[in-house]
C-alpha cells in the first residue's frame, strides 16, 4: 500500500500541468488572508469541517499544476491527491499589502524623530504619527509592536471620533467577541476591562489628550447635592444675566402657536438660547412686537416646544424621551442654539447602549450633524466587526461615497476609521467588493504622503488579487508617484500578468540599478522574470539581503525536488521553517515527506498547519487538512491518549516545537474541550511567535474551561499578551482568591516580573514562584518555573526572564 501512494503521485501528468498558462493569484503573508471557498465548485466533493467564526477558509498559497479534477466525490486510495507535486516555475513571490520602505531602519528612525518633535510641541499630530508607525510595523509582522503603536495612538487621540475608532480596534485585536458568552459591545467596564477600550471614556472623556486615571464606568457618583440650575434671561439691550428659581417666579409673556395649541414661554429665556432668537424677539422683526407667534411651519410639535420652554428655564434635557430630544436637536440646529444642541447631542449619545439603539438613532445624528451621537452609534458598529459589514444598511453607510460624505459632515470620517475598516475587510476577504470600496474611501481620506502611499498600494494589491491587472497597474503607478518604491514590484507584476514579461524585467532591472544598496525584494521580484542561472543568482542575492523572505527557499526547494533530490529539498525548506512558521512552507515540506514516503513526518506538518489555521485548504484549495490526515490514517501509527502524553513529554522536553504542536493537535481532536491542552498549545505558539494563533488557543481554553478560577487565569493571559499588565494582575488575584493554583501564581509572577526591575519586585516574584511550586502541576510546567526563579533571583532583566519562562523548557 505504501508503494501505491507514491505510484499515484508519479502517475499524474506533471508535464501537461506545466503547460498551463494560468499563473496563480496573489496571496499575502501578514494580516491579509484570502478565501478558499471560491474553489468549491464540485458539489459532490466532501466539504471541510466549518472553521471558527473568525477564521476564514483560505486556499493554500502553494500552487501546483494538476491533472483532471476528480469527479468521484470522495478521495479514495486509488486517487489520493487532486494535483501533482509542486513545480518551481508555478510559484510566485507574494506582494505585501502594506508599506515597505527601501530602508526600513531609516524610515523607522524618521518616524521616531517625528514623534519626538510632536511630543516636544511641534505641529504634527501624535495620533497620526503613531498610526504611521503602525503602518511601518505591518511589514515586520510583530504583534507586540503593532499593539504598542495602536495603544499610543489611542492615548494621544484628541477627539471622540478617533478615540472611538482606536478603542474599537484594540478590542478587535483581543477578539473579546469570541469569549463565551460574548460581552455586549458597549457594556459598562468591569474592574479588569482595559481603560483604553472603555466605550464611555472614548466618547465622553473630559480631557482632550491622554487618558483619564479613572474609568467613567467605575467612577463613583457625585455625593453632594447639585445646586439648583440657573435660569438665563436676556434684557432688551441683549445682555445675558442669571437668576435662580428663588429670585423670580416663572412669568409667561410669550405664546407660540402650533396648530391649535398655544405653548406658554418666557420671552427673555427663549431669547437667551441663541443670537438669532434674541434678534427675532428683541430686534427689528415684527415678532418682537407680538406676544403670540405662529410656529406651525417650523417643524416642531407642541410637545417639543414645551420641552424648549422647559429647557430655556431650567437648562436640562434629562427628563425628556428620545423623540422629544430629537425635536429639540432639530430646533437647536435651525436656530443656532449651541448649548441646547450640545445637551441633546450628549444625552442621545448616552442613550446608545447597543447596536439596536445605534440603528434607531444614527439617522437622527447624521441628519442633524451631531458629532457625539454619530460617534457613539459608529462605536457600536465598529465593536461588532466583522459582522457589521454584512449588514446592508451599515455597509451602505461605511462603504459608499454618500455615506462617507454624511459621516464627514457629522465630523466622523477620518483616515483612521477607514484604515481600521479596510484592515478588517482585507483580513476577511481580500477580493470582495466591500474591501475595494473601503480602500477607495481610505484613499479619499488620505492627506499625508504615507497615507496616500498605503491606500494606493493596497488598492493595487486587491485589484491584482481580483485579476483586474490593468486597474492594478494604474493604482501601483499612482502609489509610485506618491513615493512608494515597493509599489514598483506591483507595477511589474501587473505588467507580467498582462503578458508584458520583458517590460516587467526592464522595470525591475532599472530599480535594482538605481540603488547602491538595493533591498532583497528587488532581486526577488526580478527573479520572477528571469530563467536559469540568472534566476538562481537573483534569488541568492535576495536571501543574502533579506533572509526572512520565504519565496527563495520555496523555489530552490522545488527545483531540488525536480532534480530528484528530495532530501536536499527538505533541508532547504526547513531553513525557513526554523525561524518562520509559515503555513505554505509547512505544506511544501509535507509534500516532500510524502514523496519520500515519510508519512509520519508529513502528518506532523499537516497537524502543525491546522494548529496555525484550522480552516487551511491544501492542494490549491482542494482538500482540507483533516481529510488528508484521514486519508493517511492507514500509513501512520495510531496512538491512544497515554501514548500521546508520553510523546508530548519527550518532544516538549527536547524543545521539538512542531512535534509538540502536532501531538497536542492530535490530542485535541479527541478531547476538543480540554482547556489545559489548549493552554499548552498557546505556549508553544507564543514560542514560535505566532501571536494570533496563540490568542485564539487562549480563547478556546477560556471558553472550554469549567472552573471559574481557570477562566480568570486564561483571561489574564489574554490581557497580558495584548499588553495590559495591570488588568492581567487583577485577573490573577481574582483567581487566587477563589483557589490557589500553579497557573494563577505563575501568571501573577510573570506579569509582576515584567512590570518592574527593582529588587523588591524581584523578591516578590520569587515568593510568588515558591507559592506556585507548592501547588499541583505537571513537571513540564514546573521546569519552566525553575528557570524563571533562578533568573529572577540572580537579578537578571525581567524582560529576559519572561521571554524565556513561557517557552517549553528542556528541564523537567
Amino acid at each position: 500500500m505504501t508503494n501505491n501512494f507514491l505510484t499515484t503521485i508519479k502517475s499524474l501528468k506533471l508535464i501537461e500541468g506545466c503547460k498551463a498558462a494560468q499563473l496563480y493569484a496573489l496571496s499575502s503573508l501578514g494580516p491579509v488572508s484570502t478565501s478558499g471557498s471560491g474553489d468549491a465548485g464540485g458539489s459532490g466533493r466532501p466539504q471541510p469541517p466549518p472553521p471558527p467564526k473568525t477564521i476564514s477558509l483560505r486556499s493554500g498559497s502553494l500552487y501546483y499544476p494538476h491533472a483532471a479534477p476528480s469527479t468521484s466525490g470522495a478521495f479514495t486510495p486509488e486517487h489520493h491527491l487532486p494535483c501533482g507535486l509542486p513545480v518551481a516555475d508555478a510559484l510566485e513571490p507574494t506582494l505585501d499589502a502594506c508599506l515597505r520602505p527601501v530602508d526600513h531602519v531609516g524610515a523607522l528612525a524618521a518616524s521616531f524623530r517625528r514623534v519626538s518633535a510632536a511630543t516636544a510641541g511641534g505641529d504634527d499630530d501624535l495620533c497620526d504619527a503613531y498610526l504611521e508607525q503602525h503602518a511601518l510595523f505591518q511589514s515586520i509582522g510583530d504583534a507586540r509592536l503593532l499593539r504598542r503603536s495602536l495603544r499610543a495612538a489611542r492615548v494621544h487621540a484628541d477627539d471622540p471620533h478617533r478615540r472611538v475608532v482606536l478603542a474599537a480596534w484594540l478590542r478587535y485585536e483581543r477578539r473579546e467577541d469570541e469569549l463565551d458568552p460574548a460581552p455586549p459591545p458597549l457594556a459598562p467596564c468591569t474592574a479588569t476591562t482595559p481603560l483604553l477600550e472603555c466605550p464611555r471614556a472614548a466618547v465622553f472623556a473630559s480631557v482632550s489628550s491622554g487618558v483619564e486615571p479613572v474609568c467613567p464606568c467605575r467612577r463613583p457618583p457625585p455625593t453632594p447635592a447639585t445646586p439648583p440650575p440657573q435660569r438665563l434671561r436676556r434684557n432688551t439691550s441683549g445682555a445675558v444675566s442669571e437668576m435662580s428659581e428663588e429670585e423670580e417666579p416663572e412669568t409667561n409673556d410669550l405664546w407660540f402657536i402650533i396648530g391649535e395649541e398655544e405653548v406658554a414661554c418666557e420671552r427673555s429665556c427663549i431669547a437667551a438660547l441663541s443670537k438669532p432668537l434674541n434678534t427675532l424677539l428683541y430686534g427689528g422683526f415684527a415678532e418682537a412686537q407680538r406676544d403670540r407667534i405662529d410656529f406651525s411651519r417650523d417643524g416642531i410639535t407642541a410637545r417639543g416646544m414645551r420641552a424648549v420652554a422647559a429647557y430655556s428655564r431650567h437648562g436640562q434635557v434629562d427628563d425628556f424621551p428620545p423623540d422629544i430630544i430629537s425635536q429639540l436637536l432639530a430646533f437647536a440646529n435651525k436656530f443656532c442654539c449651541d448649548g441646547l444642541k450640545a445637551a441633546c447631542d450628549n444625552k442621545l449619545a448616552s442613550m446608545v447602549r447597543g447596536v439596536d439603539d445605534a440603528h434607531s438613532l444614527i439617522e437622527v445624528g447624521l441628519e442633524e450633524a451631531s458629532h457625539l451621537l454619530v460617534a457613539s452609534c459608529l462605536q457600536a458598529f465598529l465593536r461588532e466587526l466583522p459582522k457589521s459589514l454584512t449588514n446592508p444598511d451599515i455597509a451602505r453607510l461605511l462603504c459608499t461615497p454618500e455615506g462617507r460624505e454624511c459621516l464627514d459632515i457629522a465630523g466622523n470620517a477620518s483616515f483612521a476609521l477607514y484604515y481600521f475598516l479596510s484592515y478588517v475587510a482585507m483580513e476577511q476577504n481580500l477580493k470582495s467588493n466591500t474591501t475595494v470600496m473601503l480602500l477607495e474611501r481610505l484613499n479619499e481620506c488620505a492627506e499625508l504622503p504615507w497615507q496616500k502611499q498605503l491606500a494606493l498600494h493596497q488598492l493595487g494589491c486587491v485589484m491584482l488579487a481580483r485579476g483586474e491587472f490593468e486597474d492594478a497597474q494604474e493604482w501601483f503607478e499612482a502609489a509610485v508617484a506618491e513615493g512608494h518604491v515597493y509599489s514598483l514590484a506591483g507595477e511589474a507584476r501587473a505588467k507580467y500578468k498582462r503578458g508584458h514579461k520583458y517590460a516587467a524585467y526592464k522595470l525591475m532591472n532599472s530599480v535594482v540599478g538605481d540603488y547602491e544598496e538595493p533591498a532583497g525584494w528587488m532581486y526577488q521580484e526580478r527573479s520572477l522574470y528571469c530563467v536559469g542561472k540568472e534566476k538562481q543568482s537573483d534569488l541568492q542575492s535576495a536571501t543574502e539581503l533579506d533572509p526572512t523572505m520565504t519565496f527563495p527557499y520555496k523555489y530552490r526547494a522545488c527545483a531540488l525536488l525536480e532534480e530528484d533530490n528530495a532530501a536536499s529539498a527538505i533541508a532547504e525548506i526547513s531553513k525557513v521553517i526554523g525561524f518562520k512558521m509559515a503555513t505554505d512552507c509547512l505544506e511544501l515540506r509535507a509534500w516532500f515527506y510524502l514523496a519520500l514516503e515519510e508519512y509520519e513526518l508529513a502528518v506532523q506538518d499537516v497537524r502543525a498547519i491546522l494548529t496555525l489555521d484550522p480552516g487551511y485548504m491544501m492542494f490549491h484549495g482542494r482538500m482540507h487538512g483533516e481529510q488528508l490526515i484521514e486519508l493517511l490514517r492507514g500509513q501512520v501509527q495510531q496512538w491512544d491518549m497515554a501514548d500521546c502524553w508520553m510523546q508530548l513529554y519527550d518532544r516538549w522536553s527536547a524543545v521539538d516545537d512542531i512535534g509538540s504542536l502536532a501531538v497536542v493537535q492530535q490530542m485535541l481532536s479527541r478531547e476538543p474541550g480540554n482547556s489545559s491542552l489548549r493552554f499548552r498549545q498557546s505556549l508553544l505558539l507564543l514560542r514560535l511567535n505566532c501571536q494570533k494563533a496563540a490568542m485564539r488557543s487562549l480563547r478556546y481554553a477560556r471558553n472550554s474551561s469549567v472552573h471559574e478560577h481557570e477562566r480568570l487565569v486564561y483571561e489574564g493571559w489574554i490581557l497580558y499578551d495584548s499588553g495590559h499588565r495591570d488588568e492581567a494582575l487583577a485577573k490573577a488575584e481574582q483567581s487566587i482568591s477563589l483557589q490557589r493554583s500553579f497557573e494563577a501564581f505563575f501568571l501573577k509572577a510573570y506579569a509582576l516580573g515584567d512590570s518592574s526591575l527593582d529588587t523588591e519586585s524581584s523578591l516578590s516574584v520569587v515568593q510568588l514562584l515558591e507559592h506556585a511550586n507548592s501547588c499541583a502541576s505537571d513537571n513540564l510546567r514546573k521546569g519552566q518555573l525553575t528557570f524563571f526563579r533562578h533568573t529572577t533571583t540572580w537579578g537578571a532583566s525581567s524582560w529576559t526572564a519572561t521571554c524565556w519562562t513561557r517557552l517549553p523548557s528542556a528541564t523537567a
